[in-house]
Parts: C-alpha cells; sequence; structure tokens
C-alpha cells in the first residue's frame, strides 16, 4: 500500500451520456454529443467505455445538488461497505464539464490535498469532442470549485485537474499487483449524477484487455465507430468487477474492503442495448498504472508509455477462433524488440510475467510501462521458449 502524495446483438459498445429528466435542467440551447464508438472485441457483450462517465447534467444543476454523505444510523449494523466507503467517500469527486459541443459529469479522486484530482481522459474532453471545456469540480461535502486541465492521458484514458482548494482527503493507494479474483471491492462515484452512490461486488477477472476508442482531440474528433478502418481502439489492461457501475462513474474510485483505492472504473458492458446500464460486467484501470500515469502528468502535464517496437497480430490457434499469443509480424530497425533479439515469427506468450493471449494484450501491457521500462519478455520460436530482457522506447516515437 502506499500514500499517493506530492512532496439484442451482443456487442462492444460506449454509453451515451445519461440525459437528465427536464425538471432539473435549466433549458438551454446546445450541440448534443456525438455519436460515441464501438470498439469490437472477440467477446460476446458490449463494453462501454469512453464516455460512460458523462451525463447532461448542466453546471447549474451540479451547483445545487448536494452529495449524500455516507450515513449511518445504526452503529452495531455497520459491515465492511460502509467502512470502506467511510474512509474513501471524502475522496470521492463529481465532475461536471461544459462547451458548446455539449455537456457532461463523471467522478474523480483526490490525489493531494492541495487540489490535485485524478479522473478519465474521456470526462474532461467529453469523449474527445474538446480539450477546452469548462470544467467544475463538487467536492463530497457539497463545494464546487472550477478546475483546471493540468493534462490528459489518452492512451490510459486518464486525465489529472486541479483545483484552488485545500484540505482534500487524497485517496490511499493500495498495490493492485496484489489483487485476488473474488476479492470484496466497493465502486463510489456519481452514476447519473447521483453523488456518493456506493455500489459492491467483487474482482471477477484480472489482467483483462479491453479495447475503447480513443479520447484524443484530433481534426476529427468525438468517439467514431470501430469497423476495422481508420484510427484504431485503445487497448487497456483493467480490472473486471460485477460491482455495479453505471454512466457518471467514470473516473470514479474502485476501492477494497479497506477503503484504499485498487482501480479508476472506466467502463461496463452492455448486452447490446447502447442505453442499458450496469450488467455486472465493470472495469477499472489498475491502481498501480493509474498511480504512475498521474503522477507524470502533475510533473509534466503528460505521461511517457512503452513501446516495443514490433508489429504484431493474434495467434490463431489452427481451426480455432481463440488466440494463444500475439505474432510477430515484423519488427522496426533498432526498436526495442530488435535490440533484444526478438525476430519476425516469434510468438510473444508473456510480458513482464503477464500472460499474453492475444496483439491487444500485448499492445495494453506495453502501453502501461513508462518508456524505457526493462522488461522480460517471454517468447516461442521453433518450439523452444526463449526469454528476453527488453528496455522499451517511447510509444511518442511514432507520432
Amino acid at each position: 500500500m502506499s500514500e499517493w502524495n506530492r512532496s439484442g446483438e451482443n456487442q462492444f459498445t460506449f454509453n451515451p451520456p445519461y440525459r437528465a429528466p427536464e425538471p432539473l435542467v435549466a433549458k438551454r440551447s446546445r450541440r448534443p454529443l456525438r455519436a460515441l464508438g464501438i470498439a469490437t472485441l472477440t467477446m460476446a457483450a458490449a463494453l462501454v467505455g469512453g464516455i460512460i462517465g458523462s451525463t447532461a447534467f448542466t453546471l447549474s444543476y451540479l451547483a445545487i445538488s448536494q452529495p449524500a454523505p455516507v450515513v449511518v444510523n445504526n452503529t452495531e449494523q455497520v459491515n465492511w461497505v460502509t467502512g470502506a466507503a467511510a474512509n474513501a467517500a471524502p475522496s470521492v469527486a463529481t465532475i461536471g464539464v461544459e462547451d458548446a459541443s455539449g455537456s457532461g459529469s463523471g467522478s474523480g479522486v483526490a490525489l493531494t490535498e492541495d487540489g490535485y484530482i485524478l479522473t478519465n481522459a474521456h470526462v474532461v474532453t467529453l469523449g474527445g469532442l474538446t480539450d477546452q471545456a469548462n470544467i467544475t469540480v463538487q467536492l463530497w461535502n457539497g463545494e464546487v470549485y472550477p478546475a483546471e486541465l493540468v493534462g490528459y492521458d489518452s492512451i490510459y484514458d486518464l486525465a489529472v485537474l486541479k483545483i484552488d482548494a485545500i484540505g482534500l482527503k487524497p485517496i490511499a493507494f493500495a498495490d493492485s499487483d496484489s489483487l485476488n479474483v473474488g476479492e470484496d471491492v466497493v465502486a463510489i462515484g456519481a452514476p447519473l449524477g447521483l453523488s456518493s452512490t456506493v455500489t459492491q461486488g467483487i474482482i471477477s477477472a484480472l489482467n483483462r484487455t479491453i479495447q475503447v476508442a480513443s479520447s484524443e482531440v484530433s481534426e476529427n474528433p468525438g468517439l467514431q465507430f470501430w469497423n476495422g478502418t481508420g484510427t484504431a481502439p485503445i487497448s487497456l489492461q483493467v480490472i473486471q468487477t460485477d460491482a455495479a457501475i453505471n454512466p457518471g462513474n467514470s473516473g470514479g474510485a474502485l476501492v477494497n474492503s479497506s477503503g484504499e483505492l485498487i482501480g479508476i472504473n472506466v467502463a461496463i458492458a452492455t448486452a447490446g442495448n447502447a442505453e442499458s446500464g450496469s450488467i455486472g460486467v465493470g472495469f477499472a484501470i489498475p491502481s498501480n498504472t493509474a498511480e504512475r500515469i498521474a503522477q507524470e502528468i502533475v510533473e509534466t502535464g503528460s505521461a511517457t508509455h512503452g513501446l516495443l517496437g514490433a508489429m504484431v497480430s493474434d495467434n490463431t490457434a489452427e481451426n480455432s477462433s481463440f488466440s494463444t499469443g500475439a505474432y510477430v509480424e515484423d519488427v522496426t530497425d533498432g526498436g526495442a524488440a530488435q535490440s533484444a533479439g526478438i525476430r519476425a515469427g516469434d510468438i510473444v506468450v508473456r510480458f513482464g510475467g503477464e500472460l499474453v493471449a492475444s496483439a491487444s494484450d500485448l499492445t495494453a501491457l506495453v502501453r502501461a510501462e513508462p518508456a524505457g521500462a526493462a522488461v522480460e519478455v517471454e517468447v516461442i520460436r521453433s518450439s523452444e521458449r526463449l526469454t528476453f530482457q527488453v528496455t522499451l522506447g517511447d510509444a511518442a516515437d511514432l507520432n
């Protein structure tokens, strides 16, 4: 454990923003958010990512909406969920985002006492529409502050905000590499704009890879449908949980039974209906990855990511749709893979001790590492297992 401190048809799709009922929002003219994109995976479900955290509550509504405290009426009946929520809830905030492109809201967690807050990139960019939005943060006690966007990372869908406030309760980070499947967890955030909402579940799976559309703001902004052409989706290595996560939970906390952060909620799955909420398949970016990226953004305004220097594809088993590794199609001259001795034709089966079952697995694992990281890579070459020590390059070199 460490304390962050500065001194129908099943398919993977994105969740549309929640629209508040008319009586709750002041009427105003605005353009609707763009259609949200599809990131197809080989699993028979629908992944809701990118703009999951965005809801259509306006800032005026956020300003008057008081978050619900963690209420304890009977101390004799307090359980671990109450304890975990009471410990972590003061570190969780609600985030409002608005510009001419639309409006939305999500969640965030306090990193420092002096106002740094971590959330998802897709929340602060309205799913890639803008990086110039007006952002406000409502703390658990109802106080509202304007926020500055320190920086965002579209590769791992994380962003850091800064508010002019002191006395925040920083979230305590747990070691996400020490988690077990079956562990009790609690998700805290603002689903549908309902601040300080607590839901309980377990860790359903670890080292899961999902693909979501990038939230990067570009000449063609917005989350686009992924159909095998154009800009590829980003791959994330995530924790899977059955704790209920809904639109507005994005950027919020997934905590352990002690109230320590184990992940930043990022996406949910639906069974083919983009309007539906949680079906018990949610995903969170592991705390170790989130902490590393957050620290880099605070210090430099951006984060680094590893580069293997290899073109890979799924190594599909014969007469099967199952992949058994990442097949190296080619390596970059002078790149990290070639320098370490990896060749075209090798099949990567482990990276940094983690099982690699597909090309997207490898991409997610590589990008989770910082540039310059030294990692052990295991490959199969002509039925022989070989291990290489690889010093990763910098993904920024691709630009």
